[in-house]
């Protein structure tokens, strides 16, 4: 079917994406706006893993504080060029990873750097947790192993589900930037302070305060 400039140009500025990619993308779509996003989505995630392996030496260490100076972050995140790390689409990322953090105070960015050692405690304890369970023993490895995956599901920065769209996970996200702003993308690293933090409080955490601002912006 014939394809319109007025519905490339919609599509290039909901995605980002190149105009002969949309202009195809509507093609294979028949037309359809959201299914043509999709298209681009899943073909701008697998362009996203080939740029993974890039040098990102460039970027922006972003500070983020909550209202009142209870929660603090402070955040690196690369990318390859500058000019990229100067423009609003990328600031405006790191600041809402920022802000995720500081909903959700992940402890790594990626389950690879959990220390071995953290991880054999964690399955000695599901273990343990399985047995007292009552659970049968051929069936508590693989009970292990699906739990050990929540763990770092709820541990691990880029497994989390982004605050600001659960439907998709931190990683996801920054595949999607990826994609729209065609350079490799690499949270390094991020430090969370929180006002207090180790002293027994008995009124609500501060984190949960977080998380429903973050959720209601």
């Amino acid at each position: 079917m014939a394809i319109s400039a007025a519905q490339v140009k919609e599509l290039r500025e909901k995605t980002g994406a190149g105009m002969m990619d949309c202009k195809r993308a509507l093609q294979e779509a028949d037309g359809n706006m959201d299914k043509a996003s999709e298209i681009l989505r899943k073909k701008g995630l697998a362009a996203a893993d080939k740029k993974a392996g890039r040098v990102a030496a460039e970027g922006l260490v972003e500070s983020y504080i909550h209202a009142g100076g209870k929660i603090g972050v402070l955040l690196e995140v690369n990318c390859e060029t500058d000019f990229v790390a100067k423009t609003d689409d990328f600031k405006a990322f790191v600041r809402d990873v920022a802000m995720h953090i500081a909903a959700t105070n992940p402890s790594y960015v990626r389950r690879e750097e959990v220390p071995a050692d953290v991880v054999d405690k964690e399955r000695a304890f599901l273990r343990e947790q399985a047995l007292e369970e009552g659970k049968p023993a051929h069936i508590v490895d693989k009970m292990i192993e699906g739990r050990l995956d929540k763990y770092f599901k709820d541990i691990c920065l880029l497994e989390q589900p982004f605050v600001k769209d659960s439907d998709k996970t931190v990683e996801q996200l920054v595949k999607e930037k990826i994609a729209k702003i065609g350079e490799n993308i690499s949270i390094r690293r991020f430090v969370r302070f929180e006002l207090g933090e180790g002293i027994e409080k008995k009124e609500e955490s501060f984190a949960d305060e977080v998380m429903a601002q973050v959720k209601g912006s």
